[in-house]
């Protein structure tokens, strides 16, 4: 409303101005000269003039014949007779000087004003788009949420998959919004503030728009990041014009998104010292959460992948009652994912999602998403008229792996060392119990620096992982680098990774899992601030070791990585005669599915004794 009315008052200035304008030309284009009245008089005197038009204030003329400016009509204002008379005995020239009108009056200081009024709202509003403010200067301080109604979301609970605890959660709140008196029959109110917590991608914001979908209620939705200007003052009048119109438009769900923005642990990070403007903000965030009665109908939520950096005080109970955990969904939960986005592609006849929900373990639903559409992009580019599960397994390998990049050309030396390094990975893992499927091997460069992969993936979800697991996936880790050692007696850069990869878990084992019989059950890493204490109250304080026990860390870490290495050599040597089959058949191929592998390696036997203290590979075994 402001925004026409600005628009009618710029149009209403032009039309005036040209108005103005058009007279001022009008009146120079004219035939007619302004006369003094005695040089009127004497071309009366002349005879000159043919008739005469008397007016109230002025005196008109029509010429004889048009003077050498061609103008044929003359005026000048009228002076009384007797004045007039006594004037002419004089000789001089005289004229009568009309008062300016009142139009003229009142637009000499209407228009210039008009004009500064105008200017200056056009460069406040400038301004205001520039600092992300909306209606100009005046309204910077007004929030900039989205507001959406039932029919404007488009989301509904059916259409949120893999989440069904957060969604159970959230299913009171849909019914307090509903029928508040019925579901506070019993004296129980809603929570005043609903926290939405886990990884990126697990569908916070999208489960926030469920809940307001569900609830046909007004749904205000806003990043934390909104709220913050580089004016003072100007977050905290955001928040209170944000539950101003809550409350307004009561029932209503206010949603925050990235509430990590606006909410993180006063006094963390501020090396200034001062009271900056994301601190009052969020001050009077928890002024309205203290302040504002759920009993309206107004509930606000909020979303968060770091729950750890918020400030102790929005949590505490009467603020966010409630932190609903949206976790990286299971199998199950990963099945019901894929089977809503692929309704919106056209699959194969018969075609089952499971084995897709299978190898896609630690999977986000956002990294579904882009799945199912990376699926159909495959199948669009070999011109198919519907997607497949082969389509699946090649747009998952070209999200964990990457691109192929054929345009590498590597030296036949380089296929060899990597074939061997690829399959010696291969091999162990496959001998090696407790350790992921072993789907493909590709010697094909792929991503930024991978010159070939080995693609391994969980069959189940695990979240209880034993000492003998970790050996066993340090020595997979370390089997590349003992393939190579075996063959050529000698040690190349492509290990890199896997030698960082294997450290941090041997670092783990000692430090974190108590895993070292040495040093038993004690935590020598270094201190991490609790969940949800301010990073700034915590001790910063690293491990409390004495150089002693720090060495004794060194050398438990530097013995199980020996041991992973010696057990991953004498595996491959057991099995020497299958690993050279497997690395010509990779080297002639390029790349070996789980299916070519299993057959290639039929007769693998594991190594002769413990894999957690396996013999050594010595030179005499090469």
């Amino acid at each position: 409303m402001e925004r026409k009315t600005a628009i009618s008052l710029g149009y209403a200035l032009l039309v005036i101005v040209a108005m103005l304008m058009l007279r001022q030309w009008w009146s120079q284009t004219q035939s007619v000269e302004a006369l003094p009245y005695s040089t009127f008089e004497q071309y009366l005197k002349e005879g000159r003039i043919a008739n005469v038009i008397i007016g109230e204030r002025v005196i008109t003329g029509h010429l004889k014949t048009p003077d050498p400016g061609g103008r044929s009509v003359v005026i000048s204002t009228l002076v009384e007779p007797a004045l007039a008379e006594r004037l002419s005995l004089f000789g001089v020239p005289y004229t009568r000087v009309l008062e300016p009108a009142w139009l003229r009056e009142t637009l000499s200081w209407i228009v210039p004003t008009l004009i500064f009024f105008a200017l200056w709202s056009y460069l406040g509003q400038r301004l205001s788009a520039r600092l992300g403010g909306t209606g100009g200067l005046i309204g910077i301080g007004r929030n900039k949420a989205r507001v959406y109604m039932e029919r404007q979301t488009g989301v509904r609970f059916e259409d949120v998959a893999g989440v069904d605890e957060a969604k159970a959660e959230l299913r009171e709140v849909v019914e307090f919004l509903r029928n508040p008196q019925h579901y506070g029959r019993l004296g129980a109110r809603v929570p005043k503030g609903i926290l939405l917590m886990g990884p990126t991608g697990t569908g916070k914001t999208l489960l926030a728009r469920a809940v307001a979908g569900e609830a046909g209620v007004a749904f205000f939705s806003i990043s934390g990041s909104e709220f913050i200007e580089m004016f003072v003052g100007v977050g905290a009048a955001r928040v209170r014009d944000l539950f101003e119109q809550a409350r307004a438009h009561a029932p209503a769900i206010i949603f925050i998104d990235e509430l990590d923005a606006l909410g993180k642990a006063r006094g963390a990070f501020n090396l200034s010292g001062g009271h900056d403007e994301r601190e009052q903000t969020l001050n009077q965030l928890l002024v309205e959460l203290d302040g504002f009665d759920p009993s309206v109908g107004v509930v606000l939520l909020a979303a968060t992948n770091r729950p750890e950096i918020l400030d102790p005080a929005l949590l505490r109970a009467g603020r966010f009652d409630r932190q609903v955990l949206v976790d990286r969904p299971d199998r199950k939960g990963r099945l019901a994912i894929l089977a809503v986005h692929a309704k919106k592609i056209r699959l194969a006849d018969g075609i089952d999602l499971d084995p897709v929900a299978g190898i896609t373990v630690g999977l986000a639903g956002a990294d579904l998403a882009n799945l199912v559409n990376e699926a159909a992009l495959c199948a669009t580019r070999r011109d198919a008229d519907s997607v497949t599960l082969a389509d699946f397994t090649a747009a998952f390998e070209r999200i964990v792996a990457g691109i192929e990049r054929r345009n590498r050309v590597l030296s036949p030396r380089e296929r060899e060392v990597i074939a061997y390094h690829e399959m010696g990975h291969a091999l162990t893992a496959l001998a090696l119990p407790g350790t992921d499927t072993v789907h493909k091997v590709s010697i094909v460069p792929h991503g930024v620096g991978a010159l070939g992969y080995t693609l391994q993936r969980p069959s189940e979800d695990r979240y209880v992982i034993g000492r003998g697991e970790l050996m066993n996936r340090i020595a997979v880790l370390l089997g590349g680098r003992a393939a190579e050692k075996l063959v050529f007696d000698e040690l190349s850069t492509g290990a890199a990774d896997d030698i960082a990869k294997a450290t941090d878990i041997a670092r783990d084992m000692v430090m974190r899992y108590g895993m070292d019989e040495d040093l038993g059950c004690v935590t020598y890493a270094e201190t991490r601030p609790r969940f949800l204490e301010s990073p700034a109250l915590a001790p910063m304080r690293g491990s409390e070791s004495s150089p002693e026990t720090a060495q004794r860390i060194d050398e438990a870490v530097r013995g199980i990585i020996q041991r992973g290495f010696e057990s991953a050599g004498a595996l491959l040597l057991t099995n020497r005669a299958i690993l050279e089959r497997c690395a010509r058949a990779l080297i002639a191929r390029e790349s070996l599915d789980e299916t070519e592998i299993r057959s290639l390696s039929a007769g693998l036997r594991p190594a002769s004794g413990d894999p957690l203290t396996g013999p050594a590979l010595t030179a005499a075994d090469n």
